[in-house]
């Protein structure tokens, strides 16, 4: 079993990068997030951030739960102040919520899995 949490670490390593590079590019840069409307938008924070979520639980740190899950609210955060400096980027707040819903979906299915 403990091979499991090596392999959840690695994507979730992957994820974490990977999202951060593509919240510092250009929307412009990556092709159809132009088209996406508020709400299909706010679906994919939500959904990004469900994975990371997940994919963090299942890695088994030795952080307490809600340590966890505040860092990964901290990190889009995080990428949400960097967009508001960003030329091409912009600070949403609805981004935020829509990040942490995500987050309290993934707890969730997560406590109900593991019970």
């Amino acid at each position: 079993m403990r091979k499991w949490y090596k392999f959840f670490r690695i994507l979730f390593f992957i994820s974490i990068l990977t999202i951060g590079y593509l919240s510092i590019i250009p929307a412009y840069k990556i092709p159809n997030i132009a088209a996406l409307n508020f709400l299909s938008d706010k679906l994919l924070h939500a959904l990004i951030f469900f994975n990371i979520s997940i994919l963090g639980l299942l890695s088994n740190y030795k952080l307490s739960k809600l340590m966890l899950l505040t860092l990964i609210f901290l990190f889009g955060l995080v990428i949400e102040i960097i967009h508001f400096y960003h030329p091409y980027r912009y600070f949403e707040f609805a981004d935020l919520m829509a990040n942490l819903s995500g987050i309290f979906l993934a707890l969730f299915i997560y406590e109900k899995k593991i019970a």
